[in-house]
């Protein structure tokens, strides 16, 4: 018998686990863990959508198989976001396609996509399907700069995208594209894609954007989208997703749009394996997207009162964080007395000696290892119980 099966030998051990696991056991004793450690919103999903949901459901008919590309209606809400949001028109029929969630999108595009040896250019640290959704499918993955405030990141990033071109046998199928960024929360312009878009429709290279965060910003410029670049929908695709933006993670309804062809690729896999999300949730899903936007208003105000509470109470406790401009995450160097010691270890002091979990950098790739990562999933209450918490550890 076969030990082990080729796909899963090439998926390492998943480095959350260990601090999921000290989590879990600290709360079957008692303790009370303040928890960072997953994007998981913990707001309540609005009442309208939950409402529209409760309506759906009443009908037997919506109970039957649904659709895997996305019911009309809300093909036609995305296209209607696109349109008022980034000022793209987008064909509803070819151009917008319902996923499972962004996460899964990306995993079926990849199956899509991917041959064997393919080369993919992921970021590095990223969240981990940029990563491995492609390793999964057979692809080989070079790793590029994911950003982390620095001022030449654009010129460091060009630089590498052309190296990856000049040194990859066979040529990059695809890069792909984060921003505003998880884990790192770094941010980028329109001129930064617009540069990336030429050199990429010059070399036919794919470009797959994750904007999940796109909603999630704390300035007077929202994030662009790669698409509102001209020409850019001869090569990219852009995934999103309605988890952070109105509270819905367990709901699972996200969306790709953009490039026509690689739409059909990923309706042509999906069609094989999913009959869409359930038909109550989509329509939900149209209403919150049709509907009134004062709740992503209001979700924005609460994650960036978390994040002021946050970093300043590091600040005061000697623990300087860069201020993310956008999404629910803040990304944490490694205080310098504990920067030898790695994520792991020092996410696991951090749990067992203060009860804060976060996320160890190393996670998201090698070059995270230097940080970890905290989400905005805790009230203020319990953030200022955390910095508390840590004071003594960080200040001995």
């Amino acid at each position: 018998m076969i030990e082990e099966f080729h796909r899963i030998k090439r998926l390492p051990p998943y480095v959350f686990a260990e601090v999921n696991a000290m989590k879990a056991a600290a709360r079957a004793r008692g303790e009370d863990i303040i928890d960072f450690g997953m994007g998981n919103p913990d707001s309540p999903t609005p009442q309208h959508i939950v409402d529209k949901l409760v309506e759906a459901i009443q009908d037997p008919r919506t109970h039957r198989y649904s659709v895997s590309r996305g019911i009309p209606g809300l093909r036609k809400a995305l296209a209607g976001y696109y349109a008022r949001r980034f000022n793209v028109e987008l064909d509803p029929e070819s151009e917008v396609i319902v996923t499972l969630g962004s996460k899964e999108g990306l995993a079926n595009l990849a199956q899509a996509i991917t041959s064997p040896g393919d080369v993919i250019l992921s970021p590095n640290p990223t969240y981990p399907i940029h990563t491995f959704g492609f390793i999964i499918a057979g692809g080989v993955i070079r790793h590029m700069p994911a950003g982390g405030g620095e001022a030449n990141f654009q010129e460091n990033f060009m630089r590498e995208l052309d190296r990856a071109v000049k040194h990859s046998i066979p040529k990059p199928l695809a890069v792909v594209l984060n921003f505003p960024q998880n884990p790192t929360a770094h941010c980028v312009g329109l001129d930064f894609y617009s540069e990336v878009v030429d050199f990429c429709k010059f070399h036919g290279i794919y470009i797959l954007s994750d904007i999940a965060y796109s909603e999630i910003y704390f300035g007077d410029t929202p994030p662009p989208s790669v698409l509102e670049v001209k020409g850019a929908r001869d090569i990219a695709i852009e995934f999103t997703s309605l988890s952070k933006t109105y509270s819905m993670p367990g709901w699972r309804v996200g969306f790709a749009a953009g490039n026509k062809k690689l739409v059909a690729a990923l309706g042509r896999v999906k069609s094989y394996v999913d009959y869409g999300a359930f038909t109550p949730i989509q329509v939900a899903a149209t209403a919150a997207l049709n509907g009134p936007q004062d709740c992503v208003d209001e979700v924005r105000a609460l994650y960036k009162e978390r994040r002021d509470v946050l970093i300043d109470g590091l600040a005061k406790i000697g623990w300087d964080v860069p201020s993310p401009e956008a999404s629910m995450f803040a990304w944490a160097p490694l205080p310098d007395k504990y920067k030898e010691m790695g994520s792991l270890e020092f996410s696991k002091l951090l749990l067992d000696k203060a009860g804060v979990a976060v996320a160890p950098g190393v996670g998201f790739g090698e070059y995270g290892d230097g940080h970890v990562r905290f989400g905005l999933v805790e009230n203020t209450q319990r953030i200022r119980q955390a910095i508390r918490n840590m004071k003594d550890l960080l200040t001995d």
